[in-house]
């Protein structure tokens, strides 16, 4: 949620960035300032009231001390009474609805974030490794797989529809080892501290990282949508420290975990919808910071570090790209976009991105820290996929098929699974 007080100082600044996403969510800082307007006058007039009735009320006890008549004085007061009420329901009624607008305006982005309209505009910023060459026709994860009896898209149909996957054999060994792989790069190496959350998130948590109120036609929810299915750990992972004022010391927070993530793709028909590109399920481990203001954008470029570190680990090819004003996320401020070739399909898949929300999700959760002059001040929150794992699988088998159709795994891999290849059994 954006600051009042920004939109206060510098609303035609603040509607510009939020132009820049395109859309018209912008419009709506007129309706929030007017709101604003209304509920602090309403505050000024009841404060004039709360000294006005004060006043009376000693007046009314020196005047019953001395034995006089306060009738008329105490049926002004009843006056002010009611008249406080009426205004203490308005201004309710201005705050729930300048909130309500304030939660449908995304957040603004970084005043250096590339000005574009759409994934085209995303600049470059580096490249890792170098794309894969073979002596023979690489065929997709689909094709291979099948051989190798590993992934099962038809009886998942039957299970639960489309846009879901069995893993079998040695392909449901390869997720539960990677899975695996990634949890121990983060903590061992990176520092996270490891947790497993409940995989299903009340409203209150959806709305406090920017899920709800724009993406729950995306979203699973259960129990007439008051709890959903975890769209991505970042969701419940974040909202550990929601309400929580933190000590300095306590910064950073760092925090990964493991979740299986389900998504309606609502929209998406038709996008990169086969094998595992796009699926309703999909198992993540993500990686989350919770920072002081001053560092969070440093935090940011080593977040994004370490989910690269996977897929260098891996040997993977990829690149990382920002994200343009037009392509960023609803909450976000930077992103970085990290992306895999695949070679079957002879393009790049997205397996992560990284983001600094600034104190845009800490203010609707109320996370805040108390500063070196201790004072309270909302925390930066941060996170990134370290990473997805449905496209880090298809970049993974693609890149290490062999001509007889086997899977030579990455050295790194090798120790957990136990084996150097996938091959026909």
């Amino acid at each position: 949620m954006l600051d009042i007080r920004q939109l206060r100082d510098n609303p035609e600044e603040i509607k510009q960035r939020v132009r820049n996403r395109g859309g018209d969510a912008w419009q709506l800082v007129d309706s929030v300032l007017e709101c604003d307007t209304e509920r602090r006058k309403l505050e000024t007039e009841r404060q004039t009231l709360q000294q006005e009735r004060n006043s009376l009320s000693k007046e009314i006890g020196m005047i019953k001390k001395s034995g006089g008549n306060a009738d008329e004085i105490q049926d002004k007061v009843r006056g002010i009474n009611d008249r406080m009420k009426e205004i203490g329901e308005q201004a309710d009624k201005a705050d729930a609805t300048q909130r309500d607008l304030l939660l449908q305006i995304p957040n603004t982005p970084h005043t250096e974030c590339p000005i574009g309209s759409t994934e085209d505009d995303n600049p470059e910023i580096r490249v890792w490794g170098e794309k894969p060459s073979y002596d023979f026709e690489p065929v997709d994860h689909v094709i291979l797989t099948e051989k190798l009896g590993m992934l099962d898209f038809e009886n998942a149909a039957k299970i639960a529809g489309s846009g879901y996957v069995v893993f079998k054999g040695d392909g449901a060994r390869l997720e539960r080892c990677l899975i695996q792989f990634l949890l121990d790069v983060q903590t061992r190496e990176n520092g996270y501290t490891e947790v497993s959350p409940p995989f299903l998130i009340n409203r209150e948590c959806m709305f406090g990282t920017g899920q709800l109120p724009k993406f729950e036609d995306d979203m699973y929810g259960v129990e007439d949508n008051t709890v959903f299915l975890a769209p991505t750990a970042e969701v419940p992972v974040t909202n550990l420290e929601r309400d929580n004022l933190l000590a300095l010391g306590d910064l950073p927070k760092c925090y990964t975990a493991y979740t299986p993530c389900f998504r309606r793709e609502a929209g998406s028909a038709g996008r990169d919808s086969k094998g595992l590109i796009r699926m309703h399920q999909f198992d993540k481990v993500e990686i989350v910071r919770i920072e002081r203001p001053e560092r969070s954008y440093e935090a940011l470029e080593e977040l994004t570090g370490h989910a690269e570190a996977v897929l260098q680990k891996l040997g993977l090819h990829y690149r990382v790209i920002e994200l343009c004003t037009g392509d960023i996320g609803f909450s976000a401020a930077k992103t970085y976009d990290i992306e895999v070739w695949a070679p079957g399909h002879g393009k790049y898949l997205e397996v992560s991105s990284c983001s600094n929300f600034e104190d845009y999700q800490a203010r609707r959760m109320n996370l805040r820290f108390k500063d070196e002059e201790k004072k309270n001040r909302f925390c930066h929150t941060l996170n990134g996929s370290g990473t997805a794992l449905p496209r880090l699988y298809v970049a993974l088998v693609e890149t290490y098929q062999q001509a007889d159709g086997s899977i030579r795994l990455p050295e790194a891999l090798v120790p957990y699974f136990g084996a150097e290849e996938i091959s026909v059994r």
